[in-house]
């Protein structure tokens, strides 16, 4: 008698794709960590008041991920850029209050000026570097799924054969540099933007930047003097 066949064992559901978001997380609260430290006129309205907000929306994220995920929804895409844009928007400020007060005045201490253009500096890195990982291929979770769109940053393990991994992927490390080289050369280094919105971006970032070196800079020399 022959024996019978063995059974076909069944089909494991396919598992989805895991994007980590600790990366993006530490960041927003290194960056409300810097908007901690800057003086009071470069604030808007109390200190408190954007950390305040931006820890709330980091918790209402959190719990949106974990209520959506249970029903295998995992793009939430929108709170994010809603907790980026508004530390863009709190930094622009400043920034803008970093020029009120080296125009006239308004903090009477070199030192403190110098402190807060160092903060408002590191946070635009930061913010863009956000930016910048939401943006490429439709964010991380397209990216993660396989569902990317085309490029909007041309990283040179893209073109060079041989020096990355097949399947290689920009971590948000690697859109951290690029806005950190961005912002201290105020141009592109090694890594090109290819659509309107990633040059639109990278061109914002080089504007606040350079606002805010020349502050700096301009303080520095008042010291000296």
């Amino acid at each position: 008698m022959a024996d019978a066949p063995a059974p076909v064992p069944a089909a494991q559901p396919a598992q989805r794709p895991q994007v980590k978001h600790w990366p993006q997380t530490l960041a927003i609260l290194v960056a409300l960590g810097l908007y901690l430290i800057l003086p009071d006129q470069l604030a808007i309205g109390p200190r408190w008041l954007i950390p305040v907000i931006e820890v709330a929306l980091i918790v209402l994220l959190n719990l949106v991920r974990a209520y959506r995920r249970s029903r295998e929804e995992a793009d939430i895409r929108e709170f994010v850029l809603a907790v980026i844009g508004l530390l863009n928007v709190a930094n622009m400020v400043s920034v803008g209050l970093l020029v009120d007060d080296l125009l006239y005045g308004g903090i009477s201490k070199g030192r403190p000026l110098l402190y807060g253009a160092v903060s408002v500096w590191l946070t635009n890195i930061i913010v863009y570097a956000l930016w910048f990982w939401q943006l490429d291929r439709g964010g991380p979770l397209a990216r993660a799924r396989g569902l990317e769109r085309n490029p909007d940053f041309q990283f040179p393990q893209m073109l060079t054969l041989g020096n990355a991994p097949i399947a290689w992927s920009p971590k948000f490390f690697d859109y951290f540099y690029v806005a950190l080289t961005n912002a201290a050369a105020f141009s592109p280094t090694d890594t090109m933007p290819l659509t309107r919105a990633a040059k639109a971006l990278m061109s914002a970032e080089s504007l606040v930047s350079i606002v805010t070196v020349g502050i700096v800079a301009a303080r520095a020399v008042n010291i000296l003097r």
